[in-house]
C-alpha cells in the first residue's frame, strides 16, 4: 500500500509539472503564431493511450504510455525527435525555424518561466494555507545530539552550533544541508559555556551527503505514559517525569539514554543507592527501580512533541503577503539547489553518488498522503525541472537557449548541422546521466 501511495504522488506530481513546463513552451508557441504539431503527457513511442486532434487544429494532444516525461512538438524544431526530413525543406511562416531570435527565445524559455512560475503560487499557497512553521537552531537551547560521523568530524553533544564559516542557521532542521552546501571549513559552536572552533576535514563530505541524522534533537526523556503491559508497570513513573542519571552516570537526553541503555539488556539500571534516579513532579528527586527488557528498553511511551520542549516559530501570512513570502521562497530554493548542483559537479564531494531516478523522488514523498508535503515536494521538483533545463546543455532548453543567444549577440545563426550533432551528443549525455542515476539507485536497493 506504501509503494502505490508513493507511486501515485509521483505520477500526479511528475504529471503536473510536466504539463505545465510544456504549456509555457506551447502558449509561447501560439502566442508567436508558430505552429505546435504535438502535446503529449508522457512519451508515446509506437503508440498512445490517447490521441486527439480537434477540427481546424493543427495540434495532436496526447497521453503516451511511457511516464518519464512528455513532450511538445514545435514545427521546424530540432529536438530530441531529431526530425531532419522536415528540416530539408524550405522554412514556412509557421515554423519555430521562421521566426526571429527574440520570438525563438521566449518559446525556449517558457517551458522554465512556467516552472518557476508554479513554484512561486505552490509556495505562496502552502504559506497562505498553512503558513510557515520551524524550530530556529538559536532556540534550541539543549544543543545538538551528534551521530557517529558527527563526533569523528568534531561536534559533541550539547552543543550549540552558531556559525558555519559566518553563514547563520535559521532552521535546527537544516543543520546538516546548510553544513553540507556551505561546504564550510570551520563550525563555531558554544560548549560548555566556551565558544569553540570545530575545524571540518572535506574528507568527511561525502559520507555527509549519504549519513543523515548528524544533528538531531537534544530533546530530554520524559515519561508520557507507561503501558500496563510494561515491566516497568509497578516502578512508579508518572507522566512527565524525567531521566536525569542511569548507574550514576548524568543521562537526560533522550537519544544518550537509549544509546546507554544497550548496555543494560536484560538487566536493571541502579546508582550507587541502588536504583534509577529521575526527577518528577518538580524538582523532587526520586530513585526508581528500572528493568531493561532483552532488546535495550523500558517499555515506556515518550513524549516526542517537540512543541512541550522547543518554541515553535510559527508565522502566518493574509493572500496579498503569500505572494511575496512564496516568490522568496522560490528564490531561495533555486539558491540552495544551485549550491547542491555545484557539489555534484566537484568530484572530491562524491556527491554524484547520491544522483538518483524516479524511484529516489518516490523515496522523499511520505508514506501517507498528505497534501501539505505533496505540494512541498512538487515545488521544489518544479525548481529542480526548471534549473535543469535551463543548463547550457544541448537536449535541454539551456542548450537551445544558448544557441540562441549565440545568434543574437553574433548575429549569426548556428547551421542546423550544427545544432544537430550538437543535439545527438546532448542526448548521449544525458542518457549517461540516466545510466548513472538508474545504476545508483540499484546499487543503494541491494547495498
Amino acid at each position: 500500500m506504501v509503494v502505490l501511495i508513493k507511486l501515485l504522488q509521483v505520477v500526479l506530481a511528475l504529471s503536473i509539472l510536466v504539463l505545465v513546463h510544456e504549456l509555457g513552451h506551447f502558449l509561447f508557441a501560439r502566442l508567436f503564431k508558430i505552429r505546435v504539431d504535438k502535446f503529449y503527457l508522457f512519451f508515446n513511442p509506437w503508440f498512445s493511450l490517447f490521441k486527439f486532434k480537434p477540427k481546424n487544429s493543427d495540434t495532436e494532444y496526447g497521453i503516451g504510455w511511457l511516464p518519464l516525461g512528455g513532450y511538445c512538438k514545435i514545427a521546424g524544431m530540432i529536438d530530441e525527435s531529431m526530425d531532419k526530413e522536415a528540416l530539408k525543406k524550405e522554412p514556412q511562416p509557421w515554423e519555430y525555424r521562421a521566426h526571429p531570435a527574440w520570438q525563438r527565445l521566449f518559446v525556449i524559455a517558457g517551458g522554465v518561466l512556467f516552472n518557476f512560475i508554479l513554484a512561486i503560487i505552490i509556495y505562496a499557497g502552502i504559506m497562505y494555507t498553512w503558513g510557515d512553521e520551524y524550530i530556529k537552531n538559536s532556540d534550541v537551547k539543549t544543543g545538538i545530539y551528534v551521530n557517529r560521523l558527527a563526533e569523528e568530524v568534531g561536534f559533541r553533544n550539547g552543543d550549540i552550533i552558531l556559525d558555519f564559516d559566518g553563514l547563520v542557521p535559521n532552521s535546527f532542521d537544516e543543520l546538516q544541508i546548510d553544513l553540507v552546501r556551505s561546504r564550510a571549513e570551520h563550525a563555531k559552536v558554544l560548549r560548555n559555556g566556551d565558544t569553540i572552533v570545530v575545524n571540518i576535514d572535506p574528507v568527511y563530505f561525502p559520507a555527509m551527503l549519504k549519513t543523515p541524522g548528524m544533528f538531531e534533537y537534544g530533546i530530554p526523556f520524559q515519561v508520557a505514559s507507561v503501558p500496563d503491559s510494561s515491566i516497568n508497570a509497578t516502578a512508579g513513573l508518572l507522566q512527565g517525569d524525567r531521566i536525569l542519571a542511569l548507574n550514576g552516570q548524568k543521562a537526560e537526553i533522550l537519544m544518550e539514554v537509549k544509546d546507554k541503555l544497550q548496555n543494560f539488556k536484560g538487566d536493571s539500571v541502579r546508582n550507587r543507592r541502588g536504583h534509577h534516579r529521575v526527577a518528577a513532579r518538580g524538582e523532587e528527586l526520586l530513585f526508581v527501580p528500572l528493568q531493561v527488557d532483552t532488546a535495550g528498553m523500558l517499555q515506556i511511551a515518550i513524549n516526542g512533541n517537540l512543541k512541550d520542549f522547543y518554541h515553535i516559530t510559527k508565522s502566518s501570512y493574509s493572500l496579498f503577503q503569500s505572494i511575496p513570502a512564496g516568490f522568496n521562497k522560490a528564490v531561495t530554493t533555486v539558491s540552495n539547489y544551485w549550491k547542491e548542483l555545484k557539489l555534484i559537479a566537484s568530484p572530491k564531494t562524491e556527491a554524484y553518488k547520491s544522483v538518483g531516478s524516479f524511484i529516489s523522488i518516490g523515496k522523499i514523498f511520505p508514506d501517507r498522503w498528505n497534501w501539505r508535503a505533496f505540494w512541498n515536494i512538487t515545488a521544489f521538483l518544479s525548481i529542480m525541472l526548471a534549473v535543469l533545463n535551463i543548463l547550457p546543455i544541448p537536449a535541454l532548453d539551456g542548450g537551445h537557449i544558448m544557441f540562441t543567444l549565440y545568434e543574437i549577440i553574433t548575429r549569426r545563426k548556428p547551421s542546423d548541422k550544427f545544432v544537430e550533432y550538437a543535439q545527438m551528443v546532448g542526448m548521449i549525455f544525458l542518457f549517461g546521466l540516466m545510466i548513472l542515476a538508474f545504476g545508483n539507485d540499484i546499487f543503494r536497493l541491494f547495498s
